[in-house]
């Protein structure tokens, strides 16, 4: 047993000497001659749990991210080697094979826009723009794959003690979000562009999209999603299949590649349960209390005092404004959210804390509606904080309802 680990950590120990040469400038094909022998048995699961420990080390995240694609190339011949991870049904089987289908649409952008630089001007491609146009909605409904893995499969990695490849995979998502963006912004405005200067610009971002999705799937098909397969129990995945279809699938993902193989479909419903609970202002069943939490006309979250995500009001996914997971309970609330607003909850967070604030509100457009949010510190009779609230609303109507006449 003590050579076996012996023998694991002296591996683990050349694999991060490897990338630390790769990431002091040292020529690539080189490094990979140097470690040849150890290259031939890696695996995905000690290529994640190195480059976990080198930032945990203090290499910064954002340098494993810029050099992932070195690392991939020294890595590729050995990684390629695992296939079929998952069966038909499965949530990595969903994953991968909506990998395979928003390729070929990002395939499919670039050789439309090929066919427009061949063209005149807008009017000679009038075909090539509605296509242009039907790819950008297929491109837009893909969203919900990327909430699936960040709202339900990375919180699991993260109980695994697996943190750091899941914060790298979600900084992606947010670049490939952000390409989008550029992308839908130059096809709302190509107005204003001469027709050179569309196809330039265009043909740049589409570049860029397809480089990152098919940089990004591999990541995931090669060193996450495998990584994932030895650590995640079958109960759990039973968990993530019923949470995956609470989410819901893009708008082309295969029936056959919808979660269904452990017969998850049908959710297990909660006991009743007839103890009731007393306040001070009355009495109410867990039922009951569910019941008005959940008919509540907004969205109500609770982290606990030590930031942790303790509870959120338990609507249908499709009537919530952001998407809730219970994957994500337990998690602490800064692994819920992308690194680059983060430093705006620990602020907020702090404020309550130390009584700077007692409430803070925000205003945001998002998909065209007018989303108010509102977080609050909650206190016990003592004084003592407990946690805070989050409450968020859709008043997008909010001028037809103070148009209405009132009852009194």
């Amino acid at each position: 047993m003590n050579e076996t680990l012996d023998s694991g950590k002296i591996r683990k120990d050349a694999l991060k000497e490897l990338i630390k040469r790769i990431h002091n400038g040292e020529n690539p094909e080189e490094v990979k001659r140097d470690f040849k022998e150890i290259l031939k048995g890696v695996t995905p699961q000690e290529v994640a749990q190195t480059e976990e420990e080198l930032i945990k080390e203090g290499l910064p995240r954002e340098e494993i991210q810029n050099l992932c694609e070195v690392h991939l190339a020294v890595f590729k011949e050995s990684l390629e080697k695992e296939r079929g991870l998952a069966p038909k049904g499965h949530p990595i089987y969903t994953l991968t094979e909506e990998h395979k289908i928003i390729l070929k649409f990002a395939d499919e952008f670039n050789n439309v826009i090929n066919k427009i630089k061949e063209k005149k001007d807008f009017n000679t491609a009038l075909e090539e723009m509605n296509n242009i146009t039907n790819i950008e909605g297929e491109l837009k409904n893909s969203e919900s794959h990327y909430l699936r893995e960040e709202n339900v499969l990375f919180p699991y990695l993260e109980k695994r003690g697996i943190t750091q490849p899941p914060k790298i995979m979600w900084m992606e998502h947010n670049r490939i979000r952000e390409i989008k963006k550029n992308i839908y912004s130059i096809i709302d405005v190509r107005e204003s562009f001469s027709f050179k200067d569309f196809t330039k610009k265009i043909s740049a971002e589409a570049k860029s999209l397809g480089d990152m999705l098919s940089s990004h799937f591999f990541k995931e098909n090669n060193i996450l999603f495998p990584t994932t397969m030895k650590v995640i129990t079958d109960d759990e995945w039973k968990d993530i299949g019923r949470q995956f279809n609470e989410i819901g699938y893009c708008s082309f993902t295969p029936e056959d590649a919808k979660v269904g193989f452990l017969g998850m479909a049908e959710i297990e419903k909660i006991p009743e349960v007839k103890e009731r609970i007393s306040f001070e202002t009355g009495t109410l069943s867990l039922e009951e209390l569910e019941s008005i939490l959940n008919k509540l006309p907004f969205d109500v979250t609770f982290v606990d005092k030590d930031d942790t995500f303790r509870y959120f009001s338990g609507k249908e996914q499709k009537d919530m404004i952001f998407v809730r997971t219970k994957a994500s309970i337990g998690r602490k609330v800064q692994q819920c959210h992308p690194q680059k607003s983060v430093h705006i909850v620990n602020q907020i967070i702090k404020d309550f804390k130390t009584g700077l604030k007692d409430v803070a509100e925000f205003w945001i457009n998002l998909k065209g509606r007018m989303v108010y949010i509102r977080y609050f510190p909650v206190h016990n009779k003592k004084g003592e904080y407990l946690g805070c609230i989050e409450v968020t609303q859709d008043i997008t109507d909010i001028k037809k309802i103070k148009g209405e006449k009132r009852l009194l």
